[in-house]
């Protein structure tokens, strides 16, 4: 097997990894090894983190979704629920940009919401229900009562 030197080529690849450490702590902008093992955990961060953002911006949606949504009288869920069965296809991120920024508008939808799909209202109990007897509860005697 012919004998590899690599002399320049390991030079620009450690010289681009310390670029990339460039503002570490100590240590870990300096030297190759512990460099190497912070620039890696950094971009297992970072990659981690791109998954993480679009959670974290879902989140923030909702949470102002339901305070406007709550501003006019329904919960977060009864919107969603009456936008879709209204037709409304708008997006979580453009419903909550409306709630900052155009709450009459955003108020109009949480109308036509309302409109398009009624209140729960609480299940009468069916005939069915009333007539099952209640279950027996086993009461196991306390420690102290034996004592």
């Amino acid at each position: 097997m012919p004998r590899v030197k690599r002399g320049t080529v390991r030079r620009a690849k450690r010289k681009k990894l310390l670029a990339r450490a460039k503002g570490y702590y100590a240590n870990k902008s300096k030297l190759y090894r512990a460099a190497k093992e912070s620039v890696d955990t950094a971009l297992k961060y970072a990659f981690v983190g791109r998954r993480r953002k679009k959670r974290d911006f879902r989140r923030l949606w909702v949470i102002r979704i339901n305070a406007a949504a709550r501003e006019n009288g329904l919960t977060y869920g009864q919107l969603i629920a009456g936008l879709k069965a209204a037709g409304v296809t708008l997006d979580r991120k453009v419903l909550a940009e409306m709630a900052v920024s155009e709450p009459a508008s955003f108020a109009s939808l949480a109308k036509q919401a309302k409109d398009a799909k009624p209140l729960p209202v609480s299940r009468p109990v069916t005939a069915e229900k009333a007539a099952r007897p209640a279950k027996a509860v086993k009461v196991r005697p306390s420690s102290s009562a034996t004592a």
